[in-house]
């Protein structure tokens, strides 16, 4: 399973300076003039998980294997570097048509947001981030509010009168909302009523993070946070630290980090906060030839689970062999685990959580 996040904001906020860093390589023009990016930028990068690497070490002591031969599999991120929106996108101004429709397709939007002072860095917006928030969504309902003009405009394809009403009725509930200036997102739908609207593909109706993009003075600031930002959604990134530290060694950056007063980089946050806000778990698995993280939605069972390493396992799921991570490190793997007693044996309705090592029993 692949978590997409559109990376989305004004010209010239650090979009493209932000997913460099991501790539860790140079792979997007940072230039300092609007739309720079003109197609976007996609790539496929590793959430950080220091627990691969604690049950790396447990498999190779427990099989005797040099220490650093078991390969760690990280689970992925597609990152979509988005060129800059302006006011009038939606209507087509600074190829704003055809930058939106790359934010339909992805699964969260990442809203950065400029907050570093440059002058050597032209301003689009006002330098306010809270402004310039809102000249985005501004974009984002009007072209939503095209979306359900036209769904409203197309011929219905409900199967009696009753049904083309309610799809009407709705429609109009939507429209009114987005023609107010609001999010999509703020309506309260049935699910009746979201059976309607969900194949529109609303960009308002997509969840946000936030990454306030700032100088390295201002890291350590208390009161970055401007009033009318989520601060549970958001993340203080300085995106220019962020590509000096992509270039460093790990054992480099960790120096440079605690040169900076920081515990972990403003990317593993970032990764977090949109595992998060999506309510995605990581199990794992581990063997002599990979260990793995896996994403999958909270909430998952362990027939489900097991799709996302092979579809066919989900039509032969036998069982799952599942140890806590603590318990598998500690223990120092399967075999001591089911000397103990820790390998509990689960059925294909067990709900899986974040960090179980699972063993999965497949057949043919």
């Amino acid at each position: 399973m692949s978590l997409s996040v559109g990376i989305v904001g004004l010209p010239n906020v650090g979009k493209s300076t932000l997913f460099n860093a991501l790539l860790k390589r140079q792979v997007a023009l940072a230039a300092n003039y609007p739309f720079a990016t003109v197609e976007p930028n996609v790539g496929v990068v590793e959430v950080p998980d220091d627990r691969l690497e604690l049950l790396a070490k447990a498999v190779e002591a427990e099989k005797g294997l040099e220490d650093g031969s078991v390969p760690i599999i990280n689970a992925t991120i597609k990152f979509v570097d988005i060129a800059g929106l302006v006011k009038g996108a939606a209507e087509g101004e600074g190829l704003g048509n055809q930058f939106l429709a790359y934010i339909r397709e992805v699964d969260l939007i990442c809203h950065v947001l400029r907050v570093f002072p440059d002058e050597d860095v032209v301003i689009t917006g006002s330098l306010d981030p809270v402004e310039d928030l809102d000249t985005v969504r501004t974009e984002l309902i009007l072209k939503d509010l095209e979306t359900v003009e036209r769904a409203q405009q197309a011929k219905s394809k409900a199967d009696n009168l009753k049904q083309k009403q309610f799809q009407e009725a709705t429609l109009a509930k939507v429209k009114q909302v987005l023609a107010q200036g609001n999010m999509a997102n703020s309506i309260s739908l049935s699910e009746e009523e979201q059976e309607i609207v969900y194949p529109l593909q609303l960009l308002t109706k997509k969840p946000e993070i936030f990454v306030l993009n700032v100088g390295e003075e201002q890291l350590q600031s208390d009161n970055i946070l401007p009033e009318g930002i989520d601060s549970v959604n958001s993340v203080i990134i300085s995106a220019q630290i962020e590509s000096e530290l992509s270039n460093l060694s790990q054992e480099d950056q960790d120096a440079y980090l605690k040169e900076l007063g920081l515990s972990e980089s403003g990317i593993e946050k970032m990764a977090a906060l949109a595992y998060a806000k999506l309510n995605l778990i990581s199990f794992l698995t581990a063997g002599e030839k990979e260990v793995r993280a896996w994403t999958i939605p909270k909430g998952s069972t362990a027939q489900a689970s097991s799709g996302v390493i092979h579809t066919d396992f989900i039509k032969h799921f036998i069982k799952a062999n599942v140890m806590n991570i603590a318990e598998f490190v500690s223990l120092g793997g399967w075999k001591k685990g089911r000397e103990v007693g820790k390998v509990r044996q689960e059925g294909k309705e067990y709900i899986v959580k974040d960090g179980d090592v699972i063993e999965f029993m497949i057949g043919k």
